[in-house]
C-alpha cells in the first residue's frame, strides 16, 4: 500500500474578498504524479504553496509525512546572486565526483546543452546576478532536480525552455521515483508525465484519473452530464417555484406529496444574495450616511406631491418604490439626484436633503440617453471606462460585461445608430454599471428588455454591494433585486410595505372601496347550487385514483433519469429514454389538470 505523503483536510483560503480555495481535502501518495490545471487566478499556485506549506491556510490544515523529502520549484527563485551556478548546483562537489554521477550529467547535458554550460559565459563559474530570469529559472530547476526528494512540487516548470528541453524533462520525471505535483499550461507535458489532473474551479478541486487527454475527456463527458441533469433540474424547479409563490391558498389546489417534492427539489438552492456580506461591503463604499431627508417637500411645477417627508435611504438599502402614476416617484428620485450632483447645494421646494460625501450615483432615467450614431457598441462603453469593480473580487472589462448583456463579439462593432430600442435600454444601463457607481437609481428599468436581459441584469444586481432605488411595474423584477418595498399612493406621504407589493395592492384596494358610491339594494340573487353528495363521492373517489397514478408515473420518471445518467455516451439510447420520459410527463400533466378539476367537486 502506498505511504501517504501529504494530506489537506478542509483547507479554505480567501484574498481580499475572493475565495480561491473553500474547504478543499485532498491527498498525495507515493507514486503519485499529478497535474494541476485551472483558470488563471483561480488559486493552482495557491494550492501547492499550501502543499508545500510555503503559505498558510486561513482553515484546516496541511500535514507532511514525518522525514518527508520535499523540492519546490516556485515562480520565484530564491538564488543567492553572489554565488556562481557551481555553488548554488553541485556544491562543494569535486569535479571527478559530480561529473562521475550519471544523473548530475544527465541534468546538466539536459538543462543547459552540456556538461561545461556552453550558453553561460563562464561555464559552472558564471556568476548568477547578472542572468536573466530564464537562465535563473533553469539552474533552479537543476538544482532542485539533482537532490534525493520524496516529493517534487513543480510551478511552471517548461517556462523558458524549448522543445527539447521540455521533452527531455518529460522523460527524466517519468524515470524518477519521486512523487510529482506539477502547476504548468503545457498540455503534452502534462499528457507525458502525469497520471492524475486535479482541476480547480471555483474554490473547489476536482480529481480526474489519466493524463491531460484522459482529463478533458473526462470534464466533458462530467460537464454534459451535469448540464442535462442540471437543465432538467432547473426547469422543474422553475415551474415548481413558480407554482409555489402563486399564494398561499393556490397551494392547496394541488396534492400535499407534490408540494413537499416541489419544497426538497429547491432545498440547496441557495439565496439569490447574502446580504450580510453585500451591507459589509456597502458600509465600506459608503460610510454611515447616503441620503437623509428632513420634513422635505417635493413638487412638480406648482403641484405638491410628497409634504413633510423625512425618510433615510443607507448603506447597502435595496428599495423597490410603487405607486400609482403622477403621485411622484420619479419627482422624488430626481430631487435626490440633484443634491447628490450639486453635493447637497440643490434643495427641494421645502426641507433639507443631506448627501454622504462618498455618493458616486448612477442614474437609468425613462429617456435613453442619446450617443452618436457612428459609435460602435464597444467603443461607447470604453469610453466610460475598460474595466469594471463589481464587487466581492468580481472584476469584468467592458466586452466580457457587453457579452453578459447580450451583446456578442461581433455585435459589439455595432453602429449605435442600428441598436432597437431594448440594445440601447440595454446600452444604458452597461454605461452606468461601467462607471463603478455605489448608489443606483432605475426608473423603469425593464422597458424594451427581454427576459434573457432581465435575468442577467438581476444577476448581476445580486452582487452589487451598494445602495439601490428601483421604480418598476414589473413586479417580478422588483421582488426579485430588491429587499424593502415603499409606496406613494397619492396622499403626499411614503410608506413602508412590510408585506411588499402584495399590501400595497390590498391599500390600493381599500382607497378604491372607500372612493366608491355606495351601491343600490338589490333582490337577493339565487344561490348557486353545489355538486350533491353523490357526485363529491364519486369525485374523492376519482381523485384517489389519479393520485395513485401520478406516484406510479413519478416513480417511472425518477427510474429514467437513472438510465439517462447510467447511458450518457449512448446517445440513441438517451434520446428513446428522453422521448419516453416526454410521454410520462405529458400524462403526467393532464392528470393533474384532471385532479384540479375534480378538487372543487370534491
Amino acid at each position: 500500500m502506498a505511504v501517504n505523503l501529504v494530506n489537506v483536510e478542509a483547507v479554505s483560503k480567501v484574498y481580499g474578498t475572493r475565495a480561491l480555495l473553500d474547504g478543499v481535502s485532498l491527498g498525495v501518495s507515493e507514486g503519485d504524479r499529478i497535474g494541476v490545471v485551472g483558470r488563471n487566478g483561480d488559486g493552482k499556485t495557491t494550492l501547492i504553496r499550501m502543499l508545500a506549506k510555503l503559505e498558510e491556510a486561513d482553515t484546516g490544515r496541511v500535514t507532511h509525512n514525518g522525514g518527508l523529502r520535499l523540492g519546490v520549484l516556485t515562480q520565484h527563485d530564491s538564488l543567492d546572486p553572489e554565488a556562481t551556478v557551481r555553488h548554488e548546483v553541485i556544491g562543494d562537489l569535486a569535479d571527478h565526483e559530480w561529473a562521475g554521477s550519471a544523473k548530475i550529467r544527465d541534468v546538466l547535458t539536459g538543462l543547459f546543452g552540456g556538461l561545461d554550460l556552453p550558453g553561460f559565459p563562464q561555464g559552472l563559474d558564471t556568476v548568477i546576478g547578472p542572468l536573466s530570469g530564464g537562465e535563473r529559472r533553469r539552474i533552479a530547476l537543476a538544482k532542485l532536480l539533482i537532490a534525493e526528494q520524496d516529493l517534487i512540487i513543480l510551478d511552471e516548470p517548461t517556462n523558458h525552455l524549448d522543445v527539447e528541453g521540455i521533452s527531455w524533462l518529460a522523460r527524466h520525471l517519468q524515470a524518477r521515483r519521486s512523487a510529482l505535483v506539477c502547476v504548468t499550461h503545457d498540455r503534452w507535458f502534462l499528457d507525458q508525465v502525469c497520471t492524475r489532473m486535479w482541476d480547480v474551479q471555483k474554490g473547489d478541486v476536482f480529481e480526474y484519473e489519466g493524463g491531460y487527454s484522459d482529463y478533458v475527456f473526462a470534464r466533458a463527458e462530467r460537464e454534459r452530464i451535469a448540464a442535462t441533469e442540471e437543465a432538467k433540474r432547473q426547469n422543474l424547479m422553475r415551474k415548481e417555484l413558480a407554482w409555489l409563490r402563486r399564494g398561499a391558498p393556490a397551494r392547496t389546489s394541488k396534492p400535499r406529496y407534490r408540494i413537499e417534492a416541489a419544497n426538497e427539489l429547491i432545498a440547496d438552492v441557495p439565496p439569490p444574495r447574502d446580504t450580510s456580506e453585500l451591507m459589509k461591503f456597502a458600509n465600506a463604499r459608503l460610510g454611515k450616511t447616503v441620503f437623509d431627508l428632513e420634513d422635505v417637500t417635493v413638487q412638480a411645477g406648482p403641484k405638491v406631491l410628497l409634504k413633510h417627508l423625512t425618510w433615510q435611504l443607507g448603506p447597502g438599502d435595496r428599495v423597490g418604490l410603487v405607486g400609482v402614476n403622477g403621485a411622484g416617484k420619479t419627482s422624488l428620485l430626481r430631487a435626490l439626484a440633484d443634491a447628490a450632483g450639486s453635493q447637497g447645494d440643490v434643495q427641494p421646494a421645502a426641507g433639507k436633503i443631506v448627501v454622504g460625501k462618498t455618493v458616486r450615483l448612477a442614474y437609468l432615467s425613462q429617456d435613453v440617453t442619446e450617443l452618436p450614431g457612428t459609435l460602435r457598441v464597444l467603443e461607447a462603453v470604453q469610453q466610460i471606462r475598460d474595466r469594471v469593480d463589481l464587487g466581492k473580487g468580481r472584476e469584468m472589462t467592458a466586452g466580457q460585461l457587453c457579452e453578459q448583456f447580450g451583446f456578442s463579439k461581433e455585435k459589439q462593432w455595432t453602429p449605435v445608430g442600428d441598436l432597437s430600442g431594448g440594445e440601447r435600454r440595454r446600452l444604458q444601463i452597461l454605461r452606468l454599471l461601467m462607471d463603478e457607481p455605489n448608489v443606483l437609481f432605475l426608473d423603469e428599468p425593464t422597458n424594451d428588455l427581454d427576459i434573457e436581459t432581465l435575468t442577467q441584469l438581476e444577476d448581476l444586481l445580486d452582487g452589487w454591494p451598494g445602495s439601490m432605488v428601483v421604480i418598476s411595474h414589473d413586479r417580478f423584477f422588483i421582488e426579485r433585486t430588491t429587499d424593502n418595498t415603499f409606496a406613494l399612493l397619492g396622499d403626499g406621504t411614503l410608506r413602508m410595505l412590510p408585506r411588499g407589493i402584495d399590501e400595497y395592492l390590498e391599500r390600493r384596494q381599500r382607497m378604491i372601496d372607500a372612493a366608491a358610491p355606495a351601491p343600490a339594494p338589490a333582490a337577493a340573487a339565487p344561490a348557486k347550487a353545489g355538486p350533491s353528495a353523490a357526485d363529491a363521492r364519486a369525485a374523492k373517489k376519482e381523485l384517489q385514483k389519479i393520485e395513485r397514478q401520478m406516484d406510479k408515473i413519478s416513480d417511472k420518471e425518477s427510474k429514467l433519469h437513472a438510465q439517462i445518467a447510467d447511458n450518457a455516451t449512448d446517445f440513441a439510447k438517451v434520446a428513446d429514454l428522453d422521448a419516453q420520459l416526454r410521454e410520462l410527463v405529458g400524462e403526467r400533466e393532464e392528470l393533474e389538470m384532471r385532479w384540479l378539476e375534480l378538487a372543487e367537486d370534491a
